[in-house]
């Protein structure tokens, strides 16, 4: 089978918004400079949107050395630059990692922005994938999501309003295989590049999030969990999408043709 990249999107901040790309580096950790940093509780605890939807409204840039982050939600935005340091302990769903904090300007900028108290960290250290034997950063088991621009298609088919594909915030948008054809999927190639897709995207609250204007409501998840719930690892889930891991690096670009098996 053959697959066309319609879209690669990478989210600086775990739970802030995506940054559209033309191109992206794929790494052993997925697209480079995705999920580099992430929002804690004073705990260590992450934040994510499906305590604090707010977050769909942060607009990062990173580039490997400065990070600028523009929101509605503040009249200046945030600039600054990567920061060293010691690493300390922080979780993501319980699982333990480290980061390095971001200092003081930046806590306190994302602490008036989202009304309460949280820091910033970079990742640092190592993280291993759930299964398949992979590293990521602070995503929440895979480095890689992607979604089919057709599975989203018959979705809206069934629902009374469109949703736009950051709704689903994948990593890697393809078109060519037909509604739900990634589900059939275990390899993704390109030139240089290689990726398994290990299992399915299970899906939570954050996709009845607005990713423009934070507002919630219920009817994304509801009408996926009414065809999409299926059992896996004896537990069911409403999935959408495939979650994957880079095999061989390289850059993948809007419009590359992906061979699909």
């Amino acid at each position: 089978m053959r697959a066309v990249v319609a879209g690669l999107n990478v989210f600086p901040i775990k739970s802030g918004g995506a940054v559209a790309l033309a191109e992206a580096a794929l790494t052993p950790d997925g697209l480079r400079h995705d999920r580099a940093f992430m929002l804690v509780r004073p705990d260590g605890r992450h934040l994510s949107q499906r305590e604090v939807p707010e977050l769909a409204l942060l607009r990062p840039e990173y580039d490997g050395v400065k990070l600028t982050v523009h929101t509605p939600l503040a009249g200046t935005p945030l600039v600054c630059e990567a920061a060293d340091g010691p690493a300390r302990d922080v979780t993501v769903h319980r699982r333990p990692c480290l980061g390095i904090d971001q200092g003081e300007d930046a806590a306190a900028w994302f602490s008036s922005v989202l009304g309460l108290p949280c820091r910033l960290v970079r990742f640092t250290g190592t993280r291993p994938t759930r299964l398949g034997d992979g590293t990521l950063t602070y995503a929440d088991g895979y480095p890689l999501s992607v979604l089919s621009a057709e599975s989203l298609d018959d979705l809206n088919h069934r629902m009374d309003a469109r949703l736009p594909m950051s709704r689903f915030r994948p990593n890697i948008v393809l078109r060519g295989l037909g509604p739900y054809g990634e589900d059939a999927v275990t390899r993704l190639r390109a030139t240089g590049a290689d990726i398994e897709l290990i299992r399915p995207c299970g899906r939570c609250v954050i996709i009845n999030t607005d990713q423009e204007t934070a507002r919630r409501a219920p009817h994304p998840l509801r009408a996926l969990a009414g065809y999409r719930t299926q059992l896996f690892d004896g537990a069911r889930e409403v999935m959408f999408g495939r979650l994957g891991i880079p095999r061989a690096p390289g850059v993948l670009r809007v419009g590359d043709e992906l061979t699909a098996s």
